[in-house]
């Protein structure tokens, strides 16, 4: 960069009509460690969908925005795809919004290296929901003292 300009590398920096719609939503699509599809193929299969979304390919998955009912359909529908190893999260702002476009940022946008250590779980979560296992969320009481020791003077 010459003499310190800041160079614009996002496609938009104009937020239309549709971005700062308060019924429209912005979704990541997450790809897990063990994902048996690309990015791109998930970024062609919500295209097949037909549904009036934008979409984003990027590095981990892709971005969705579109009216919530439209979003959310795309969620349910790219699921299907592989359902132990795709994750979606709110992401707050439209797509190629300049408050967190990396392009305007040169260098990882805030929220970036959240990401980056929630995708270290994910390994997990997946292997979780794909081998469920019933579990209590009540804690264990501790062994009355009387009980143990009737338990030991017994054997």
């Amino acid at each position: 960069m010459a003499n310190n300009v800041s160079v614009n590398v996002c496609a938009s920096t104009d937020l239309n009509s549709q971005d700062m719609d308060p019924d429209n939503i912005t979704r990541m699509i997450i790809l897990g460690p063990k994902a048996e599809v690309s990015e791109s193929e998930v970024v062609n299969y919500i295209h097949l969908l037909g549904l009036p979304v934008t979409t984003k390919l990027t590095c981990y998955g892709a971005m969705v925005s579109g009216k919530e009912e439209d979003v959310l359909n795309v969620i349910k529908e790219v699921r299907k795809l592989d359902p132990y190893n795709l994750f979606s999260r709110d992401r707050g702002f439209p797509i190629g919004d300049p408050r967190r476009c990396r392009g305007h940022r040169y260098g990882p946008r805030e929220g970036f290296h959240q990401m980056e250590s929630e995708y270290k779980l994910l390994e997990d979560v997946s292997d979780a929901l794909k081998n469920p296992k019933e579990v209590s969320l009540e804690k264990e009481k501790r062994m009355d003292l009387d009980e143990l020791e009737q338990i030991f003077s017994e054997n």
